[in-house]
């Protein structure tokens, strides 16, 4: 079970709880080593397969009884003395499928199981067949599960997994051929999956939302849907609140929905941190990521649970990453050599001896000390070495053919308006990955102060020259316009960013190892808040009592006050300025919220605020996780319309 920091469940665990005892057909999951559990067939559409996909692995719903699992619209033959337990979203495609399913009487009974509410005229269109297929003695039962977001991390999660067409990206809510309809669609949808993540939590937030734009109007939703809900004493999904938040020092969350257009250049920015290169360059995705093997294609999975080297360095700089498997193979060789000698000494040379090797390393644990104490043990450490080997060999193979290392310290440097070692022309005709350059070119403007027309012009011609796509560069210009030339939306605070560089490749500049690091900056990224992350310590950090603090920190407090609005779903009415800014102490619960994509490296930095700050549990989410190159699409889609 995870856990948050001192000890209380965190969203993903309780999500996983959620879907154990809906496989479990919706009785508490109970140890399949006491007793056998009821073997059935899973069910689901393409959303609860993305949802249950990071979360239970086959091994676990196989475990839980589950002896097949299909997608509902694939072609399915009857199984009439087999219980199916459904995952579904309630739209109109899949109640008719289900409706389809009864009539013919498919399976021996029906666990009707839908990832956010059944509205009440679907339910009657189930019932209808249920009685028309004589089938409701087979219904034993139809719940709303509100479980319409996926959970990646233990303290990251998203509403949808990204796609082109997805209708709740930063394309879709700046695209100005979007209907008031569909923006109202999206927000509800929006409101709904954030809604699902407060009912799974137990815990009703008090909301922060800046003014004027959709994360606002979401606030507003999510508001009245927590004030019905509570409201409703006969299906109140907080109804255990004060026991869960008893976990947190009785804490409430405070949830902050921002607005992607608030920070842009972090979504474009080069990182440097293992996860978050990773996704980048890789495409990690659902915590998977397809790599080449032995002229294959093969899936890691990133999240496996057990995993110390992901678990330990995912947020940590690539050099250090890269040191850290190092180390690791270094144990399992030396973990090895032991074995073997013992193995030699003991006259069980020779592959025949693994089984009753096995058995023997059991009683002979205390010679073997620190090292693993099985053979097992051994062969899934090699896996998880040979993964992350396989993974960094590939990112520096990248790092040293795109210059990333460069090119990271480069936008370090114009982020916090440091002086350049060339003129910025020159260094972007030495990058030849066209989607860097445009990168580059869409950071330096973001982060200027001023800039002018001549200087636009420049870099425009420099990506026509380059054959890049400068309808970015063309979307930028006109938000920054309509921004009020940089005072508005588009003004992004970055200040304290930079590298330093220090001496950490005493182990990998040996040339045995695959990562010989030689050309490669040893870059360490220093600590900073992003702009998101600064909005929520601004929130969140209780007003300085000290002199010093009451001119710099006071200002910017109450210029927060003001724009941003404040709701509290268990209060009668809106409560007064005064009240809101009493902040007696930091929350032990801080949710950030993405409206229009969110990445890992603002997840990272967010955490990292957390851990500084002591805050017991700090979440990250976001309408869906989307990697530069695919945030350099959809603003070249939005400047193409201009």
């Amino acid at each position: 079970m995870s856990l948050s920091s001192d000890g209380g469940e965190t969203l993903r665990a309780r999500q996983i709880g959620a879907l154990r005892q809906l496989v479990n057909l919706n009785e508490p999951a109970i140890n399949t080593m006491v007793s056998e559990p009821v073997w059935k067939v899973l069910i689901m559409d393409k959303f609860g397969q993305e949802i249950i996909s990071p979360l239970l692995p086959v091994k676990q719903l196989r475990e839980l009884g589950v002896t097949l699992h299909m997608l509902v619209g694939s072609k399915r033959e009857p199984l009439p003395d087999v219980p199916a337990v459904y995952f579904v979203a309630p739209n109109d495609e899949n109640v008719e499928l289900l409706c389809n399913d009864l009539k013919l009487g498919l399976y021996e009974n029906f666990y009707l199981n839908f990832i956010s509410p059944l509205s009440r005229p679907r339910l009657e269109i189930l019932a209808t067949a249920a009685v028309n297929g004589g089938a409701i003695s087979q219904v034993q039962k139809v719940v709303d599960q509100y479980l319409n977001f996926i959970s990646l991390e233990d303290d990251l999660f998203v509403l949808k997994r990204y796609s082109e067409a997805s209708p709740m990206s930063y394309y879709a809510i700046n695209d100005p051929s979007t209907s008031d309809t569909q923006m109202e669609s999206m927000i509800e949808s929006i409101a709904d999956g954030l809604f699902s993540m407060c009912a799974t939590l137990g815990l009703v937030p008090v909301i922060r939302a800046p003014k004027d734009n959709a994360a606002e109007q979401i606030a507003i939703r999510l508001d009245q849907k927590l004030r019905d809900n509570l409201r409703d004493a006969r299906n109140n999904l907080f109804a255990f609140e004060s026991v869960r938040a008893g976990q947190l020092n009785s804490s409430r969350p405070v949830l902050i929905i921002a607005d992607r257009s608030a920070d842009l250049a972090t979504m474009l920015h080069h990182t440097w941190t293992y996860q978050a290169l990773v996704h980048d360059v890789l495409g990690l995705d659902q915590n998977r990521v397809s790599m080449p093997d032995k002229g294959k294609k093969v899936d890691y999975d990133l999240h496996c649970g057990h995993d110390r080297l992901w678990t330990q360095h995912k947020g940590s700089a690539f050099p250090l990453v890269a040191e850290a498997i190092q180390g690791d193979l270094e144990t399992y060789r030396s973990s090895k050599d032991e074995i073997e000698k013992m193995r030699h000494a003991m006259g069980m040379d020779g592959t025949d001896a693994d089984a009753a090797m096995s058995s023997l390393l059991i009683d002979t644990t205390s010679k073997l000390g620190s090292t693993v104490t099985s053979l097992p043990q051994l062969l899934e450490q090699k896996r998880l070495i040979d993964l992350h080997t396989n993974i960094a060999s590939t990112l520096l193979e990248a790092i040293k053919v795109r210059k990333l290392d460069v090119l990271f310290e480069l936008e370090q440097k114009l982020l916090q308006k440091g002086s350049l070692d060339a003129p910025l022309s020159s260094l972007l005709s030495e990058i030849t990955d066209k989607d860097d350059m445009l990168r580059i070119v869409l950071i330096h403007y973001l982060s200027s102060d001023q800039i002018s027309k001549s200087e636009v012009e420049e870099l425009r011609n420099l990506l026509n020259n380059s054959n890049a796509d400068g309808s970015a560069l063309k979307f930028v210009e006109k938000l920054r316009s309509i921004s009020n030339l940089g005072r508005g939306l588009i003004r992004e605070d970055h200040s304290g960013a930079g590298t330093k560089t220090v001496s950490m490749f005493g182990k990998l500049l040996d040339k045995s190892s695959k990562f010989v690091m030689e050309g490669v900056k040893n870059l360490v990224p220093r600590k900073h808040n992003l702009p998101l992350t600064k909005l929520v310590d601004s929130v969140c950090t209780p007003p300085s009592s000290s002199v010093v603090g009451m001119s710099s920190m006071a200002s910017n407090q109450t210029q927060t006050e003001d724009n941003l609005r404040y709701f509290d779903p268990k209060m009668m009415h809106q409560p007064s300025k005064e009240s809101m800014k009493l902040r007696p102490h930091l929350p032990a619960d801080v949710i950030l919220f993405v409206v229009g994509g969110g990445n890992y490296v603002e997840y990272e930095n967010l955490v990292e605020w957390g851990h500084d700050k002591g805050v017991q549990r700090v979440t990250y989410g976001c309408t869906e996780l989307v990697s530069p190159s695919q945030f350099i699409e959809q603003l070249s889609r939005l400047g193409g319309q201009l």
